[in-house]
C-alpha cells in the first residue's frame, strides 16, 4: 500500500492553509503529523478523506485518485475518526458495526458480527457492547468511534488527536490496540497528536507542518532542539531515552507569556489561556 500527496493546496475563502504539501506513506507504519494549533493538521485530514476538495494536487492510494471514488469505494480504503462527534442513541456494538456497510450488500453476515466484536475486544469495549453509545463517557465513546473505523478494515487508518479525552492509560491501550491493527491488518494509520512524546513512542515517521507548508518529514532522527524551537517557538532540551529522542521543554513560547511587576519589582506569570 502507498498513499501519495503531491502539491496539494487548500483554501478557506482568501486564506491559504495548506500550501504545497507533498508527502508519501508505504506499507503499514504509523505518520504523526505534528505542528501547532491552526497551521492546517485537521484540515490536511478531511482532504485525505474527501471531505474537504483540495484546489489543487493529488492524493493517491496505490495509483488510484481518492478525488475520483464514490463514497462506499473510499470508505475500504480509508478509515477517518474525527476529534469530536456527537454519539446517538445506538448500542456501542452497532455503533461500531456500521463501519462494515461498505462491504453490506444484503444484510449483516456472521463475518460482519466477527470482526465488530474483535474490534472491540483488542479496544477493551466488550463490556460496553450493549449499552448506548449516548450513556457513555467522551473517552469510552472516542475508542467506539476509533472501533468504527477499525472494523472497516481500510488499508489507511486517519486518527484527528486519537487519544483526546483518554486518561493516560486509555491512551496506551488504544495506541497498542492501533499498532496491532497496523501489523496484523496491515494497515497504515496517519494521526494528529499535540503530545510529540506520546507520539514518538508510537510513530515510526513524523511530519510537521508549519505556516501551511511541510517543515520537516522523517524518522525521529529529525527531532532536535533546533526543530522545537522553530516549529513551536519554544526551548527544549531533546534527551536519549531509550533509544528514541524525548521531548523537555524549558518554559512557555515568550511571545505568549504575559508578566506583571509587582509593587517590589518582582515578575509573576500570568497562566497563559491553551498552555494549562
Amino acid at each position: 500500500m502507498k498513499l501519495s500527496v503531491r502539491d496539494l493546496d487548500f483554501s478557506y475563502g482568501g486564506r491559504k492553509v495548506l500550501d504545497g504539501i507533498s508527502f508519501d506513506v508505504e506499507d503499514n507504519g504509523i505518520v504523526s503529523i505534528l505542528g501547532p494549533n491552526g497551521v492546517g493538521k485537521t484540515t490536511l485530514l478531511r482532504c485525505l478523506c474527501n471531505l474537504h476538495r483540495p484546489q489543487s494536487g493529488r492524493i493517491e492510494v496505490d495509483g488510484t485518485d481518492v478525488l475520483t471514488l464514490s463514497g462506499r469505494d473510499l470508505a475500504k480504503h480509508i478509515g477517518y475518526v474525527p476529534q469530536s462527534s456527537k454519539p446517538v442513541r445506538t448500542t456501542v456494538f452497532d455503533t461500531a458495526l456500521i463501519g462494515r456497510r461498505p462491504y453490506m450488500e444484503w444484510g449483516v453476515t456472521k463475518r460482519d458480527l466477527e470482526i465488530t466484536a474483535d474490534v472491540l475486544e483488542a479496544l477493551g469495549l466488550s463490556d460496553l457492547s450493549m449499552r448506548y453509545a449516548d450513556e457513555i463517557s467522551g473517552g469510552e465513546y472516542q475508542k467506539v468511534q476509533i472501533a468504527r473505523a477499525m472494523v472497516q478494515e481500510p488499508e489507511i487508518l486517519i486518527l484527528d488527536e486519537p487519544t483526546n479525552n483518554l486518561d493516560i492509560a486509555n491512551q496506551h491501550i488504544t495506541m497498542h490496540a492501533i499498532l496491532d491493527a497496523v501489523s496484523s491488518r496491515g494497515m497504515c494509520t496517519i494521526m494528529t497528536m499535540h503530545d510529540i512524546n506520546l507520539a514518538v513512542h508510537y510513530s515510526d515517521r513524523f511530519l510537521f507542518i508549519k505556516g501551511g507548508r511541510v517543515f520537516a518529514y522523517g524518522g525521529p532522527e529529525i527531532i532536535t532542539e533546533d526543530l522545537v524551537r522553530d516549529v513551536y517557538g519554544i526551548e527544549s532540551d531533546v534527551i536519549n531515552h531509550k533509544g528514541k529522542p524525548f521531548v523537555i521543554p524549558h518554559t512557555f513560547p515568550r511571545e505568549l507569556a504575559h508578566y506583571h511587576h509587582t509593587h517590589d519589582g518582582s515578575t509573576h506569570s500570568h497562566e497563559v489561556e491553551g498552555l494549562r
